[in-house]
């Protein structure tokens, strides 16, 4: 929590249902739909990515949630994280993985994370999360026949 407490790009009412997302999967993590993975360097957590199947799809997998601690950005850990989702999300017949994110300036930088990772945008729907901030449908395809 405290590096999703200390990650400016979020606001408190979206810790608060990533705190959710997290503790649905502790509690039980088959019944959950999420998948969690974290990073850590010298016992201590760096990162963490949420991701799932969507609902009624083929193949199809959404990133819900990313954050490394501020102090640590930069040294790969998000990218470790992004393509160890990726290769589980293989694993277990995915061919798709989403990504949704805000176009405000102050998400520049993870924009431009993920357009580096092999994703590509899809989509802008203006004035989406509230007036001024859209929403950025990301994608990638994980298999080059899918």
């Amino acid at each position: 929590m405290r590096i999703l407490k200390t990650t400016p790009e979020f606001k408190p009412s979206e810790v608060v249902v990533a705190e959710e997302l997290i503790d649905s999967y502790l509690d039980d993590a088959a019944a959950s739909g999420y998948s969690i993975l974290i990073a850590e360097s010298d016992s201590v957590l760096t990162g963490y990515i949420c991701y799932g199947q969507t609902p009624l799809t083929e193949g199809t997998w959404d990133i819900y949630w990313m954050a490394v601690a501020q102090e640590k950005r930069g040294q790969g850990i998000g990218g470790t994280l992004l393509k160890k989702a990726e290769e589980k999300i293989e694993e277990a017949g995915g061919r798709l993985a989403f990504i949704e994110t805000s176009s405000l300036p102050s998400y520049e930088n993870t924009r431009r994370f993920y357009l580096g990772q092999g994703y590509e945008t899809l989509v802008l729907i203006p004035d989406f999360y509230s007036p001024g901030d859209g929403k950025l449908i990301m994608q990638k395809r994980l298999r080059p026949d899918s």
